[in-house]
């Protein structure tokens, strides 16, 4: 068989280039064309990687992987008897790598094992409904088994890292009633089904694989309905529908479709449209030197009865040119059906006809004169040339059945093609990936007059507020937007998809938020909170954000209003124009809503059959992403106590605590705060605490300022009080910072002036927490002993301070209290109060009164005085004797 095609000139006008490509273990410098993406790159890497693992690349572009592939396909025609000699080889070789350097075609790789030779179940079987249940059964299990097994290892890897994150002592870490987040994490995955054993297993250390095995969906069951009955609503369409609401399911109404579905071709290959209208102007030229050469490829790679040439980019190779669009792709159909069948005639009489074509030639001449009436009245010029291309009916084939559809998202993606859609996402020179108005909606948009850039407008939006209905730059300015935030906020909008990414921080400075809006950034959206209306928000976002589609555009033109609206619905009108020339039916995906019900799924059934569909097959759309449910919130789970025995009761006092959790939320100072400055003098060097409280006295920041140090040094001195008073708000315990920070020795340390309570310290940091904890704890062991005390480690209780009351003015700050502190407050001495100084008294030993008898008679002056009648008597010396 000889090729001269001319596709290898044509692919030495491609521009190359080198690329750097990453891999998985590696960087790889590959050789490609220019315009291909680096997602089309290492989607041919892949493939030469899978599909020829035993081929050694010899350099060139793609590593020389296509160029070996086909080389060992034309080696294979040579021994064969395919090519006469090495030159027709070697020209078949180079045009068959020629075609995928330009684009045009792909192998695809054989199909997945189970996928080929499948069951048909016929419906009106009494035994379907119980095949059918069981087949429904087997696929939601294994959905469902990998979503669980997912929740189930991150579950345990929660539990092993609510330990390993714990800082107490191993027996507490592993306790869920110590370690409250080893309990909530043990409860969770208790609820997801992980047994306790699991749970201790988690506990001990041992992670589940994080890297589950992918799921892998089992082949679609092939049912063969009657078409009049789905279409009448019969029960068997109910039953089919229940079972392809998840794509599980193929309705066909054909025996010979279903046979030719279940048997399945080995050789495959997807043919680009849209790159061979490119290639010569939309005239289809060299369409069938296409279809010849990839016949013949894939008859090489895998010799089997049934194969198929993939037709993709339909609606791209023939809106730009517009016409009647059904009758080009019908057209376009014919030819390829036809020439692949001249071709398998030509391989038939190298190779021999397939083994059963004594069977089959009856309907694959059935099918001939089918087709041959279609392209008679077909207005196309290509239904002609189609014509003119039809051989004799029953000449012996080398394939019973060539197929015209495939669904390989692989083989799209090295073909650079996408689902049909409005918007074309591609890949810009330096690798951005930027979005545009589908090139050929473009072509068919200017070829009758509409506006692009307006079409793309409508599509991407504007990216900027001025102008803009509802929320405009005025309407900002209102609410107390100046220049600065309405700059931030025009260049946010250039990469954002919605106004809850802009107007937030850190697009908008937290305080501007707070303090000019009066709102707190995270209680919602920006927009709700300061009251603009949700039909003035949603008219902003569609001017600045864009519609994403061109459903309802007034401006455009009549003839391409339905193909701006559904490109996709366009689509699927052409690939029914092609299904009569396919001898395997169209098994295209049509999506349902992503609730839709078993019923609506029937409904649609019997639509497509009554339509005369060949076959159909149904699946939910992807629900909408986030959280799809609100729910009430319910009494938290109880935490999971580890089994242990019972522990022996000891007879002394037990100490019993009970862990409390605070909410670890940042609770905020008032903005008019109250404190005090202290100012001191360690070892020399000034340092300056001030202080900030909560209304109820609770230290809440500091502030530490060094006087003529470094600005490295007041820097990191600033920016740890900074981190203790992040510390506190958040909730840490003052005492925890004093007890980490007292007797911490570095200079400057020594002498402290200033104080009244410390005297000395070892470093700075030892005088600021001994400050705060004298001053906030009551931590009087912290105040130095005394005045005089040299030894910085002395401690001691100070003397107590003594004197008289003092004005409350020297303690209360008049700013503060804005002057409406009373003049006549006093502050009353806060010390320990003095001893009282020994008084001398007289002689106080008591002898009893001659006149009254009592035991109050005092000497005093020498006369002694009865304190009880009054009698005085003069001291004699002879009455004591």
């Amino acid at each position: 068989m000889r090729f001269q095609s001319g596709f290898v000139d044509l692919a030495r006008r491609v521009t190359m280039e080198t690329r750097a490509v990453e891999r998985a273990a590696t960087v790889q410098e590959i050789t490609a064309p220019a315009a291909w993406s680096d997602a089309r790159i290492e989607s041919w890497l892949d493939w030469s990687e899978s599909l020829v693992p035993d081929l050694s690349p010899t350099g060139g572009w793609l590593n020389g992987a296509v160029d070996a592939w086909a080389e060992r396909l034309a080696g294979r025609g040579l021994a064969e008897g395919v090519f006469t000699d090495r030159a027709e080889a070697y020209v078949f070789a180079a045009e068959l790598a020629a075609t995928i350097q330009l684009g045009l075609a792909t192998p695809v790789g054989a199909p997945e094992a189970g996928a080929g030779s499948a069951d048909i179940l016929d419906l009106s079987d009494p035994a379907a409904p119980a095949h059918l249940a069981e087949h429904r059964a087997d696929r939601m299990t294994a959905r469902l088994a990998l979503q669980s097994a997912e929740a189930l290892a991150d579950a345990l890897c929660a539990v092993a890292d609510a330990v390993d994150r714990c800082e107490g002592p191993d027996g507490h870490c592993a306790d869920p009633s110590r370690n409250p987040a080893l309990g909530r994490a043990a409860a969770t995955a208790r609820r997801r089904g992980a047994t306790d054993a699991d749970i201790l297993r988690a506990v001990d250390g041992e992670r589940p694989a994080l890297a589950l095995r992918p799921f892998h969906e089992t082949p679609p069951l092939i049912a063969l309905a009657d078409s009049t009955q789905i279409a009448a609503g019969a029960p068997e369409a109910l039953l089919a529908a229940e079972s392809a609401l998840d794509g599980g399911l193929i309705a066909i109404f054909s025996p010979r479709d279903a046979e030719a579905l279940a048997e399945g071709a080995v050789g495959r290959a997807l043919l680009d449209l849209s790159a061979v209208a490119a290639l010569d102007g939309g005239t289809f030229d060299r369409l069938p030197d296409l279809v010849r050469l990839w016949t013949v490829a894939l008859d090489l790679q895998a010799a089997s009865v049934a194969i198929s040439l993939g037709l993709e980019g339909l609606s791209a190779a023939l809106i730009p040119a517009g016409g009647d669009l059904a009758a080009r792709a019908e057209a376009l159909a014919g030819l390829t059906a036809v020439v692949a069948a001249q071709t398998s005639v030509e391989l038939a009489q190298l190779r021999g006809p397939c083994a059963e074509w004594d069977a089959l030639k009856s309907q694959v001449a059935d099918a001939d004169r089918a087709r041959r009436a279609r392209l008679k009245s077909n207005p196309d010029p290509l239904a002609a040339v189609a014509l003119k291309r039809i051989g004799k009916l029953g000449a012996p084939r080398r394939h019973a059945t060539v197929g015209l559809f495939m669904d390989d998202a692989e083989a799209r993606l090295r073909l650079g093609l996408g689902g049909p859609s409005v918007i074309d996402v591609f890949q810009t020179a330096d690798g951005q990936i930027g979005r545009r108005l589908a090139a050929p909606l473009a072509a068919a948009l200017a070829r009758t007059g509409g506006d692009v850039q307006a079409a793309e407008r409508r599509l991407f939006g504007r990216r900027t507020l001025v102008e803009a209905p509802g929320v405009d730059h005025a309407a900002l300015r209102a609410f107390g937007f100046t220049d600065i935030e309405l700059a931030a906020v025009e260049q946010a909008l250039a990469g954002a998809d919605g106004f809850d990414a802009v107007f937030t921080a850190p697009v908008l400075d937290p305080g501007f938020i707070r303090d000019v809006l009066g709102l707190e950034d995270g209680d919602g959206p920006l927009l709700n909170l300061l009251g603009v209306p949700e039909e003035a928000e949603f008219a902003a976002a569609r001017w600045v954000f864009g519609h994403g589609d061109l459903t309802d555009w007034a401006e455009a033109p009549a003839a391409v209003a339905a193909l701006l609206a559904d490109p996709a619905g366009v689509e699927a009108d052409l690939r029914r124009a092609v299904e009569p020339f396919s001898d395997a039916p169209d098994t295209a995906v049509d999506l349902l809503d992503w609730r839709a019900t078993a019923a609506q799924a029937a409904r649609r059934l019997a639509q497509a059959a009554a339509e005369g569909r060949r076959a159909v097959r149904l699946r939910r759309a992807p629900p909408p992403p986030g959280p799809l449910l609100t729910l009430p919130k319910t009494d938290a789970a109880p935490r999971l106590e580890t089994p242990r025995p019972a522990p022996t009761p000891a007879p002394q006092e037990r100490v019993v605590e009970r862990v409390v959790e605070r909410e670890r939320a940042r609770r905020k100072l008032p903005d008019r705060r109250k404190g005090y400055i202290q100012k001191a003098a360690v070892g020399g060097h000034k340092v300056y605490i001030h202080t900030g409280e909560y209304d109820d006295g609770e230290l809440g920041e500091i502030f530490i300022d060094m006087h003529k140090e470094g600005a490295a040094f007041r820097s990191l001195m600033n920016n740890f009080a900074i981190a203790i008073s992040i510390g506190l708000q958040y909730g840490v315990p003052l005492d925890e910072f004093v007890d980490a920070f007292v007797f911490t020795r570095f200079e400057p340390a020594g002498r402290v002036t200033g104080n009244d309570s410390i005297r000395s310290a070892t470093s700075i940091l030892d005088y600021i927490f001994r400050e705060l904890g004298v001053s906030y704890l009551d931590r009087h062991e912290l105040a130095n002993a005394g005045p005089d005390e040299l030894n910085a480690d002395g401690l001691g209780h100070g003397k107590a301070e003594g004197g008289e009351a003092v004005p409350a003015a020297r303690f209360i700050s008049k700013g503060f209290a804005r002057g409406s502190a009373p003049d006549n407050l006093v502050v009353l001495p806060f010390g320990k109060k003095a001893e009282p100084e020994p008084k001398v008294v007289a002689n106080t030993e008591a002898v009893a009164c001659p006149s009254c008898g009592d035991f109050s008679l005092q000497n005093r002056g020498g006369v002694w005085v009865c304190d009880t009648c009054g009698d005085a008597r003069a001291v004699h010396g002879g009455d004591q004797g």
